[in-house]
């Protein structure tokens, strides 16, 4: 029976980061995550008691995976600068992964207090990442540094979902950016 449940909010979580990706939180509901799933609607609520919680147990079961593959990309490489580079370039390279594409657009959303303090501290530990090797680089401020490094990796996310420009030129123009400030 435990196996079943799992089996179903394995389920109702892979419904919402779907509907999450197709359409932003707004396309988050109970009716539509009945229907993708299959279940009744009262059968929704015995798993989840708002779409609020929802979305907290996608950035508690998503975001830790993610935050894994960009900290994994930074340990493979040794100076401070490739460091940095890895951690621009992976959080690109997941654009595309629905789990990322579902913490975007919770990070996007309306969500109550509850909600937004789990994503501010998922991206706190994502940032905290890059804080050390900006620190070894000689910044004086390491963390802001960090924080505006993150503003300009979410620019490029956004230029990716937008699908205006080609993925490979945002990210180097990114990395470039990450690299070299605003010298080309």
């Amino acid at each position: 029976m435990a196996e079943h449940r799992t089996m179903q909010r394995d389920a109702l979580l892979d419904a919402a980061r779907s509907l999450l990706s197709e359409g932003g939180t707004e396309a988050l509901t109970f009716p539509a995550l009945a229907e993708r799933t299959g279940l009744a609607r009262s059968s929704v609520y015995e798993y989840f008691r708002s779409r609020a919680a929802v979305v907290e147990e996608l950035c508690a079961v998503d975001f830790p995976v993610w935050a894994a593959e960009v900290e994994a990309a930074m340990e493979r490489v040794d100076s401070p600068e490739a460091k940095i580079e890895a951690y621009v370039r992976q959080q690109l390279a997941l654009v595309g992964d629905r789990r990322h594409r579902a913490v975007v657009a919770i990070s996007a959303g309306e969500l109550d207090a509850g909600a937004r303090e789990k994503i501010r501290a998922a991206h706190g530990g994502l940032i905290a990442m890059v804080v050390q090797a900006l620190g070894e680089l000689g910044h004086e401020q390491p963390r802001l540094t960090a924080v505006l490094l993150q503003g300009v990796v979410d620019a490029a996310v956004r230029r990716i979902e937008l699908g205006a420009e080609d993925p490979s030129g945002v990210t180097e123009a990114a990395v470039t950016m990450a690299l070299h400030g605003v010298r080309p």
